[in-house]
């Protein structure tokens, strides 16, 4: 069986997220998303493009009722002025069928990955999101204040 994987994000819905590189704030969002995204062999820039349409019409947030309770997933994060912080995450790209180590041949290596990368950030800032990013390839430290919680895998091909 071959194995083709496609872009894919794990979107987590938050009131606040921040991501550290040596001890040094790199990017914080308040509300909106925080989105750990693998890119993979197969990927290119409408891939990418794709992706970040596709997150920035997610309809995940409440929509407030007049009674002062909270309605369904009725707006998006534009609708709520929310953030992105993207972060890169080649693990989301393991492939753990066999063995106890899982294997990440599948992901892009750093020299396609990045440019598809800053391309998807670039593309939702586009769709009018702020977008604050993580360091490509660093040791990150990632802090977050879930809201829901919400938290979403999503693919394209």
């Amino acid at each position: 069986m071959i194995l083709i994987l496609i872009m894919r994000a794990t979107l987590q819905r938050v009131k606040k997220a921040s991501v550290t590189v040596d001890g040094r704030a790199v990017g914080s969002i308040d509300k909106g998303f925080l989105i750990f995204l693998g890119v993979g062999h197969q990927d290119t820039p409408a891939v990418a493009q794709t992706l970040a349409a596709k997150i920035a019409g997610l309809r995940v947030f409440p929509n407030p009722r007049k009674d002062g309770q909270k309605g369904d997933f009725d707006l998006d994060v534009r609708e709520v002025n929310g953030e992105a912080l993207v972060v890169s995450q080649f693990t989301l790209h393991a492939d753990t069928r066999k063995g106890r180590r899982p294997s990440f041949s599948q992901a892009a290596r750093p020299e396609q990955a990045e440019p598809l990368y800053q391309h998807f950030c670039a593309a939702l800032s586009n769709q009018g999101i702020p977008v604050q990013q993580g360091v490509f390839g660093a040791m990150m430290e990632v802090q977050l204040i879930n809201d829901g919680p919400v938290t979403l895998n999503i693919e394209v091909e």
